[in-house]
């Protein structure tokens, strides 16, 4: 997919599923589209110098939690990534390009980092569906460490772990509420979670059009899920994009299994819709 540019990177990608993805180039790509001038080899360049630290800092190691504290080290000590607890609000820490620029950011975003590291060093490494945070788990020598990004990776115990996210919208319900908490999720579930932070932040801001442009790119790396097809439909909906929230429903309801809530949701919507439409 290299030379790409980001959407048609984006849709490629989208067409390939769930993954396991180069979730750090994914997550750059999503970042491009709100920096078109912005070239894009030093922040490459910067993912290779990490995955070439992570592979040299953790070749010798088999115990978990060494690579846990060596990840640390790297993202954490060598390189200056931590949460922003002062500014945690601000969109800058769900953009991967801001995020590297100030190494700041939140706790999704940073766990792409992380995640793209520990892979590099041949770790198995997957996101979780944990309560309003971000964790991740890596696999080591048949041992399992959770670690938290947002606070320099330090090591999380599972009983740590509490309730099912609140994730506002359809879209960011839908996404993980089927899997289990501190369950696994996928690379598409990661970054959809980094852009439902983008999308929520937008719609509380009264940024409508800003929302309704995340909640599209949402729909482009992951088309098959019904669920983010109707968020898109009722964002464009209320942005007064009548005949865009008719496409959408019209998506949504080639993906949703009749009968279901979510299919009855689309119906409802699209009937009221061409009511308005008329």
């Amino acid at each position: 997919m290299g030379g790409q540019d980001p959407e048609s990177y984006l849709r490629r990608l989208g067409e390939q599923g769930d993954g396991p993805h180069d979730i750090a180039r994914a997550a750059l790509m999503l970042a491009a589209l709100d920096h078109p001038r912005r070239l894009l080899q030093p922040y490459e360049a910067h993912l290779a110098e990490i995955a070439l630290g992570a592979k040299e800092s953790l070749r010798l190691l088999n115990n978990v939690e060494e690579c846990a504290r060596a990840l640390s080290a790297l993202l954490a000590g060598r390189y200056g990534y931590d949460g922003d607890r002062i500014t945690y609000d601000d969109p800058r820490n769900a953009d991967l390009i801001s995020v590297i620029d100030r190494r700041r950011g939140m706790p999704v975003a940073l766990g792409v980092l992380y995640l793209h590291a520990a892979r590099a060093a041949g770790l198995e490494a997957a996101g979780l569906n944990t309560p309003g945070h971000f964790l991740l788990r890596i696999v080591a020598g048949g041992s399992v460490a959770l670690i938290d990004p947002f606070n320099g990776g330090a090591a999380v115990e599972r009983e740590q772990l509490g309730a099912p996210p609140a994730m506002a919208g359809a879209a960011a319900a839908s996404a993980l509420g089927e899997i289990g908490v501190g369950e696994p999720v996928s690379d598409i579930d990661v970054l959809l979670r980094l852009q439902n932070n983008l999308k929520v932040r937008a719609f509380q801001a009264g940024q409508r059009p800003r929302a309704v442009e995340i909640a599209g790119r949402m729909t482009l790396i992951a088309p098959a899920r019904a669920e983010l097809w109707l968020d898109l439909a009722r964002l464009n909906e209320a942005d007064g994009s009548l005949g865009a929230a008719q496409k959408a429903y019209i998506s949504c309801l080639a993906l949703a299994k009749p009968g279901a809530a979510l299919h009855n949701e689309a119906v409802l919507g699209l009937e009221g819709l061409k009511r308005r439409l008329n």
